[in-house]
């Protein structure tokens, strides 16, 4: 499994987003960074239970995200039309207004080391990548067991504050300062 330190691969994958339009063969380059950080995270399988909730948890801090310079972005092994599909039955999927990768061909999952075996679904993995498309922070959780978004920005204040952040942190806390 890829992680901190490690460099995201450089994949050009399969995207969709919003429910106006059928997916059209939309990607996105994962070697691009425009100078800013990325809050990867892959779930196991659209139209499922734990799923949606992260899904939904993460959109509603979109623009937290995005105040930080971070770009939010989805995955699972589903393809983009499950994507779409699930998106307009589900109101509440369909406002988290961020590109998921439709990662079917399991490239990018397999390449990151998140694949369960057994299932052949990817695990529940999110990974911050700082602007040098290095990884900073990496969680991954078996996939009955969903996450906090909540915590994922935690650690992105803490990342970017580039200062020794002590146990349960949060932005506005002093940092630590070792002693000369």
């Amino acid at each position: 499994m890829l992680t901190v330190g490690d460099t995201i691969p450089s994949l050009v994958l399969p995207v969709q987003q919003g429910t106006s339009a059928l997916p059209n063969g939309e990607t996105i380059d994962l070697g691009q960074t425009n100078g800013r950080w990325k809050v990867l995270f892959y779930w196991p399988k659209d139209f499922t239970f734990v799923c949606p909730t992260e899904i939904v948890g993460y959109g509603e801090l979109k623009g937290e995200f995005a105040d930080r310079d971070a770009d939010l972005i989805g995955a699972s092994t589903d393809t983009a039309h499950v994507h779409f599909a699930w998106r307009k039955s589900d109101e509440q999927l369909a406002q988290a207004d961020f590109p998921w990768i439709a990662d079917n061909g399991k490239q990018l999952a397999e390449a990151l080391g998140i694949l369960d075996r057994a299932e052949h679904v990817a695990y529940r993995a999110t990974f911050i990548i700082d602007p040098d498309n290095v990884i900073q922070h990496v969680t991954v959780n078996g996939l009955n067991v969903g996450r906090n978004p909540q915590e994922t920005l935690r650690v992105l204040d803490a990342l970017q504050t580039d200062e020794l952040c002590p146990c349960n942190w949060t932005e506005g806390q002093q940092t630590l300062k070792p002693a000369a």
